[in-house]
């Protein structure tokens, strides 16, 4: 599904705001991936990423051109493993938050 400007204007101007919005869109988005949903992960730490970091300083901190960033985040994109935790790994450093992988039972 794809998101209109203004939706994505509120959501990261909420995320801007709001702590507990931004960290919750940080751990939706890697839920997100962790369950096949590549797409809407991608999606919505792409709105994350822009509404904190943003894509000049991901690039910085990753040694990645900013061109390629947005295309990894892109609906086309694939973004290598590799990639994809370092990323990880910065944006909960600066959040200031590390996420956990928990197991429990599968729904059916």
């Amino acid at each position: 599904m794809a998101l209109t400007r203004d939706f994505r204007e509120t959501v990261q101007a909420r995320a801007r705001r709001d702590p507990a919005f931004r960290k919750g869109l940080l751990r939706d988005a890697i839920e997100s991936l962790l369950a096949g949903e590549v797409a809407l992960g991608k999606e919505v730490l792409r709105d994350y990423i822009n509404a904190t970091v943003g894509f000049p300083e991901l690039a910085e901190h990753t040694k990645l051109h900013v061109k390629t960033l947005h295309q990894m985040f892109g609906p086309r994109g694939n973004p290598t493993a590799s990639n994809l935790f370092e990323i990880v790994a910065y944006l909960q450093r600066q959040e200031g938050v590390r996420l956990q992988v928990r197991t429990r039972p599968a729904v059916a």
